[in-house]
C-alpha cells in the first residue's frame, strides 16, 4: 500500500512539475483484476481502486493499519463508474450499477467485490477514513441521490450534484462523498474556487474522452500551481488548497471529504479575482 505524507504550502510552491505530481496525483487506481490502496496522512484518508474479472477481489487488510480486520477502526465509501457488479458485506450482497453508492460501516469485517460480467467489469473507487462510530451500511443508487444544479453555461460551469454520503443522505461518522457531471458544453467545476481549513478533500476524474485532459487548479489562493489530469486518476487536497479543474472536454468527477465536520456548505471562498 503506497503512503502519501502531509506537506505544507511552503514546500509546495518550491516544487517543479514532477514533484507536484509525485505528491498529489494518483494515476494507477483502476488495474483490471487488482485492488490498489493509497494511505494518504491527509486527516487518515485511504483512497483506492478495484476492478474485478474473472474473480471476486477481497478487501484486504494492510499490516500498516495495525488492525485486526480494514474496518475495526474505519468507515468506507464505494462509488461505481464501471459497468454493474456487485459488493458483498459479511454475506450480504449489493448490486451498484453506474454511479450508485454504497458506505460500509465501521466493524463489517468482509468485504467483497465483483463483477457481473468479467468483460465488461466494474470499477469501484473507494473512500476511506478513521471512524469512532458504527452507522450502518446503505446503499444509494444515482437514481435516489437528490441532484442539484448549478452554474450557468455563460460561465461555462453548469454542472449536476449528485450528494450520496452527506449530513442528510446515507449517514456517516465523518466521510463525505458525492459526484459531480458537467453539462454539455461546460468545462469548468467548482468555480468560484474555495478551500476547506477543516478538512481535507479528494478528487476522481472519470469519463473523459480519449486523449483529453483536465487541468487541475491546486495551491493557496495567492500561490496556485497546476496539474494535468488523465481519465481514472485522483489528486489529493490538502485543507489549504484550492481544489478546481477546466477540461478539454466534458468529464465528470467524484469528490469526498474528511475532517472536523460533514456540513457540504463549509468552505472558504477564493474570489476570481483574487486568484493569482
Amino acid at each position: 500500500m503506497r503512503q502519501y505524507y502531509a506537506i505544507g504550502p511552503r514546500e509546495t510552491a518550491a516544487m517543479n512539475t514532477a514533484e507536484l505530481r509525485e505528491n498529489f496525483l494518483l494515476e494507477n487506481l483502476f488495474v483490471a483484476g487488482d485492488i490498489q490502496l493509497v494511505y494518504t496522512h491527509y486527516d487518515r484518508m485511504m483512497v483506492g481502486g478495484v476492478v474485478p474479472t474473472a474473480a471476486p477481489i477481497a478487501l484486504p487488510n494492510p499490516a500498516n493499519l495495525k488492525a485486526d480486520f480494514f474496518l475495526q477502526r474505519r468507515e468506507l465509501g464505494i462509488l461505481n463508474i464501471g459497468a454493474a457488479g456487485t459488493v458483498t458485506v459479511d454475506g450480504t450482497a449489493y448490486e451498484l450499477g453506474r454511479q450508485d453508492c454504497l458506505y460500509v460501516g465501521r466493524g463489517a469485517r468482509e468485504v467483497v467485490f465483483a463483477s457481473l460480467e468479467s468483460a465488461t467489469p466494474a470499477k469501484f473507487y473507494l473512500l476511506s477514513t478513521p471512524a469512532h462510530a458504527s452507522c450502518p451500511t446503505t446503499r444509494l443508487t444515482q437514481a435516489e441521490a437528490t441532484p442539484v444544479t448549478m452554474g450557468a453555461l455563460e460561465t461555462a460551469n453548469q454542472r449536476t450534484i449528485y450528494k450520496y454520503i452527506y449530513s442528510e443522505g446515507i449517514q456517516s461518522c465523518q466521510l463525505v462523498m458525492g459526484l459531480t457531471q458537467l453539462h454539455a458544453g461546460s468545462v469548468w467545476n467548482t468555480m468560484p474556487a474555495h478551500t476547506h481549513d477543516r478538512r481535507m478533500e479528494a478528487y476522481l476524474y472519470f469519463d473523459l474522452p480519449e486523449g483529453q485532459r483536465v487541468l487541475h487548479l491546486m495551491g493557496q489562493p495567492q500561490e496556485t500551481r497546476h496539474l494535468w489530469v488523465g481519465e481514472g486518476q485522483a489528486i489529493l487536497s490538502p485543507p489549504w488548497s484550492i481544489h478546481s479543474g477546466c477540461g478539454t472536454a466534458g468529464y465528470t468527477f467524484i469528490w469526498g471529504m474528511g475532517g472536523e465536520n460533514q456540513e457540504y456548505t463549509d468552505m472558504d471562498p477564493a474570489p476570481i479575482a483574487e486568484l493569482r
